[in-house]
């Protein structure tokens, strides 16, 4: 009994839906019919679009300790660190390094100073003890060359013999007493040689000593001038606590000249021929969205590169910003718009309204009728195509496709008016080139970019 009750306003619930939706349905399909555009006219921009990151045009590097070569260190680790964007003074606090290699060097450098004294010791005390005993030897030969003497005086008046013999033993022991002698100054100098050859050995370890005592020194890395800290970046990338930096790369951080910046950024290999220096370009600052700021291309560079992120090769292109703007810091995002050509008076439409079937194409009413109208496309932007023939301004295309679009008839072109069209945008197109490169040479390429090993090992040379 209760379901015949409500049965009737049920169904007039599902008929209410339905009505609805098909009168849904049907304004979906009046609105897709009714998607149109008109021919506009005016200045067309081409914009070649890359993201970028700031830098400051001008910096000077936090170098950790500059003798760890010297003294065999290869690589050193940061302990501590102050945080990224910290304003120092000259002479400030900037980072520490971990000692642990140093000290066991230190020790080690200790050691073998102590090892040598030692050493030395012990030589002047053997050298000692061997003088003492040729200065005894040449006090004995002394007593025994007065007795020979002796010998020779009372035997004045003895057979030739015995005073023949008296001399030879004379001689012989006055000769014993000149070798002894001489071993004892060669004796003497051998023992100089010796001594000066460890104390040479002593001189050099206790260098060494110092030489680790003041790199020690520097293992607390200090600001050589005011600035802002910003930390450096490696292939690895960015170094802060815990990172290692090497002989080869000390550096710990950089000091900004923040009054120039630029963005670094890296352009795609299919848009990098429309990109020349002089260039203007549009940039935005992520961090800051309601802002923008203009710039200029002053590097383009000739060799692509194969970089982490990117699927296909990319040159790096370096855009200096024209305004100063102390919120603006380096490491932040930017997206930078550089254009690369602006076009007066053109013809243009969305890429949407135009189709690609051999041909370029619209559709349009013609006579009452929709037909599919042959044009010509010009340069393109991410948004709009120039129309170089076909149409005229204010005339209205579909931005769809209609229902019946495999039925209508296509309105060709003139070949000769495609041909002589064809001619014009490439000399129009070879002008343009000259222009660029005209403006190119106007701006001085002042700045050098440093290779921070971002890149990978796979290159190509764009001519």
């Amino acid at each position: 009994m209760p379901t015949t009750k409500f049965l009737p306003f049920s169904i007039f619930i599902f008929s209410a839906a339905f009505f609805l939706g098909a009168c849904n349905s049907s304004k979906s399909k009046e609105q897709a019919k009714s998607l149109t555009t008109k021919v506009q006219k005016g200045e067309f921009k081409i914009y070649v679009a890359a993201t970028g990151e700031l830098k400051a045009k001008n910096s000077e590097e936090i170098k950790g300790p500059s003798g760890m070569r010297s003294a065999q260190i290869w690589q050193a680790t940061i302990s501590d660190m102050v945080p990224e964007g910290t304003v120092v003074k000259a002479g400030a606090y900037v980072a520490s390094l971990d000692r642990t290699e140093l000290e066991t060097k230190l020790k080690e450098a200790q050691t073998g100073i102590d090892k040598i004294q030692t050493q030395l010791e012990q030589v002047k005390i053997d050298t000692a003890i061997e003088l003492r005993a040729i200065r005894d030897g040449l006090v004995n030969l002394q007593f025994s060359m007065e007795e020979k003497k002796l010998q020779v005086e009372q035997s004045k008046y003895e057979p030739r013999m015995v005073i023949q013999q008296a001399e030879i033993d004379q001689e012989k022991s006055e000769r014993d007493f000149k070798q002894l002698e001489k071993k004892y100054e060669l004796t003497q100098t051998k023992s100089k040689a010796k001594i000066n050859e460890i104390l040479t050995s002593l001189r050099q370890e206790e260098t060494k000593r110092q030489r680790l005592a003041d790199l020690a020194s520097q293992f607390e890395v200090r600001a050589p001038k005011d600035g802002m800290v910003i930390y450096a970046r490696s292939w690895n990338g960015k170094i802060g606590p815990g990172s290692q930096i090497s002989t080869w790369d000390p550096v710990v951080a950089e000091l900004p000249d923040l009054s120039i910046m630029i963005s670094k950024t890296y352009v795609n290999e299919v848009d990098i021929s429309k990109v020349q220096k002089g260039q203007e370009v549009k940039i935005k600052v992520d961090a800051f969205p309601d802002r923008d700021y203009s710039g200029t291309v002053i590097t383009v560079a000739n060799v692509g590169e194969q970089l982490r992120g990117y699927d296909s090769k990319v040159f790096e292109v370096t855009v200096q910003l024209n305004e100063v703007d102390s919120i603006l810091r380096p490491a932040m995002t930017t997206s930078n718009e550089i254009l690369t050509y602006t076009f007066q008076d053109v013809l243009y439409l969305p890429l949407e309204a135009i189709q690609n079937d051999t041909l370029a194409f619209v559709y349009k009413k013609l006579a009452g009728k929709m037909v599919k109208q042959e044009v010509i496309t010009g340069e393109t932007n991410d948004n709009e195509a120039i129309i170089e023939h076909g149409l005229k301004e204010g005339e209205e295309v579909m931005l769809t496709i209609p229902e019946n679009a495999e039925t209508l008839t296509l309105v060709p072109l003139d070949p000769k008016i495609k041909e002589d069209i064809k001619k014009k945008l490439e000399s129009e197109k070879k002008k343009r080139q000259e222009e660029a490169l005209k403006k190119m040479k106007e701006v001085k390429e002042n700045y050098q970019p440093k290779n921070d090993g971002g890149g990978g090992g796979n290159i190509i040379i764009f001519g």
